[in-house]
């Protein structure tokens, strides 16, 4: 057994796995670049033109690892200026734009593409320009946690490649409007690829396509918004099967593609998926896509939550790899890949940051859906423990909120620092009933949108009805967990909180001498309050992410 020193290295070790390596821990004065302001902020020459849709047409090449095209980008302007910037990232490159049949001019800077158009257009018009690109992209060292795209072979020697590019940019592999405030609202990709291939990307199949070349090309259709990095690709020896299950909105298509020789394992270990679908529609509401349908595909590495195409390389085992990150046991009781990276259905492609510095929306509220998950098949007790346990994986090295402007994110403790947040909060608002409609409503009222910290946050303190200013400045802007100091004098005991910040008023559980009963403490100043004995023992809920100290 280790000790509790080793097992928080262990367990961090593969933690470390899902969260998002783009940003160094523990680097206290990042340097940040003019090609980081291009990439992190809404320039002017972003701003002025808002996304409808792309209808990205690419050519893969699994012999020279090459893919090219061309990006038809349907655009809407907002106010009238001449230069459009677009996104790629060398090695790929732009090779030509065109627009109402005439070629403009491209100006390249770094990673970011200056294209000047013919003249101002009217403001309110829909315009479209025809991008034409190709090259050798970058290769992901570590997918899917360095962007790019992985080329591999199956265990028969075929070829298995798949996309992946959170953080990293989407501007890896295709041209784009690569920031995450914009997102069309609807997209067709028509991959072609060698005969002997199956390809697979977001939304509904609409045609297969054969050529006399040798060559097949996949015709697929998004008719829902989609974030930038949701895009993916996908290409194997894929066999494919369905189901349909029957969800608050009706019917929903579910569909399946493995690799041949992992057909039978994927039609056993996918019951989950039904089961997660049951479990996330009571917590958080109506699946998002209905219309794109819901699919998990086999990939080279271990998951990611590409919209409508969630991929999937947990290699048929329950748990993370078949081990759990809250030390409990809970975590071998259902898929982690499956669960956690569908969450983001709800929670990164439903909900989407504007900013990646804002990105613990996405991995707080996902990471808490796995102990959502497995409250609703095993009782609250359990899922209690399970996200209490996965406390051992907090480092608390840097905020939880990163920098705004220049595509970096927060701590990794996103994940299980910010579940734990949450399932504070949960205890606070203490009503099951009103907590869930919380989190449904945000789905809802938030369906389909790209959101700032400051919006969810100030949601959360309408629906609960408590000014939780003070808490998200804790949880999120600082790494101190906050102390319930106190000492005793006979019948009398006296509290307050340290170690947070101004104005931290979180109210608080606790048993004192065996009988439950609620503090309200203050920032560094001393309440006191009288019991009816004197008090021999008090321990805070382990409920709250709190930590406590008694003085004297």
């Amino acid at each position: 057994m280790l000790d509790l020193k080793q097992g928080k290295r262990f367990i961090w070790s593969w933690l470390w796995l899902i969260c998002v390596p783009m940003v160094s821990h523990g680097q206290e004065s990042p340097q940040f670049t003019r090609q980081d302001t291009l990439r992190g902020s809404i320039t002017p020459e972003r701003a002025w033109w808002d996304l409808i849709h792309y209808d990205l047409s690419m050519n893969v090449n699994p012999q020279d690892s090459s893919m090219y095209g061309m990006n038809k980008i349907r655009y809407k302007v907002l106010k009238g200026m001449q230069v459009m910037q677009l996104d790629l990232q060398a090695p790929m490159r732009i090779e030509q734009v065109m627009q109402n049949g005439q070629k403009l001019s491209v100006r390249q800077d770094g990673n970011a593409w200056f294209v000047q158009l013919v003249q101002q257009q009217e403001p309110g018009s829909l315009q479209t320009i025809e991008v034409q690109y190709g090259g050798k992209p970058k290769v992901s060292k570590n997918p899917p946690w360095s962007g790019g795209v992985t080329w591999k072979k199956d265990s028969k020697g075929n070829p298995l490649i798949a996309t992946s590019c959170q953080g990293d940019g989407a501007s890896l592999w295709w041209p784009c409007k690569d920031h995450m405030y914009d997102e069309p609202d609807s997209m067709m990709l028509r991959v072609t690829v060698p005969q002997s291939l199956v390809e697979v990307s977001n939304g509904r199949l609409r045609q297969v396509e054969s050529h006399a070349d040798g060559t097949k090309t996949y015709h697929w259709a998004v008719t829902n918004p989609i974030n930038n990095y949701g895009v993916n690709v996908n290409i194997g020896d894929y066999v494919h099967f369905s189901e349909v299950y029957s969800g608050e909105k009706g019917p929903l298509d579910c569909h399946y593609y493995v690799l041949r020789e992992n057909l039978e394992k994927a039609k056993q270990q996918f019951k989950e998926v039904p089961r997660m679908l049951k479990a996330f529609e009571h917590w958080f509401g109506p699946y998002p896509f209905y219309e794109d349908s819901y699919k998990q595909v086999e990939v080279p590495y271990l998951g990611m939550e590409h919209q409508s195409s969630v991929t999937y390389g947990n290699k048929y085992r329950n748990g993370y790899l078949g081990r759990d990150l809250s030390g409990t046991g809970w975590g071998l009781k259902f898929d982690f890949i499956i669960v956690h990276e569908s969450g983001h259905e709800w929670f990164a492609n439903n909900i989407t940051y504007k900013d990646i510095a804002d990105m613990w929306i996405h991995e707080s509220f996902t990471a808490y859906s796995e102990n959502l998950f497995v409250e609703f098949y095993h009782g609250k007790k359990a899922g209690s423990e399970y996200v209490i346990g996965t406390r051992q994986n907090i480092l608390n090295d840097r905020p939880l909120i990163g920098m705004y402007n220049v595509n970096y994110g927060g701590s990794g403790d996103m994940y299980y620092k910010g579940a734990n947040m949450l399932h504070t909060l949960r205890q606070v608002v203490d009503n099951d009933d009103k907590w869930r409609k919380v989190l449904r409503g945000m789905n809802k009222d938030f369906y389909h949108q790209t959101v700032t910290s400051a919006q969810i946050e100030n949601y959360l303190s309408s629906k609960t009805g408590l000014n939780l200013v003070p808490f998200f400045n804790q949880y999120l802007r600082t790494v101190q967990v906050p102390e319930l100091e106190y000492w005793m004098e006979g019948k009398i005991l006296h509290f307050r909180w340290s170690n947070c910040v101004e104005n931290f008023n979180l109210p608080v559980k606790v048993l004192i001498n065996g009988k439950e009963k609620w503090l309200k403490p203050v920032a560094n100043n001393w309440k006191q309050i009288s019991l009816p004995s004197n008090v021999t023992e008090l321990k805070v809920d382990p409920n709250f992410y709190v930590t406590q100290e008694k003085l004297h």
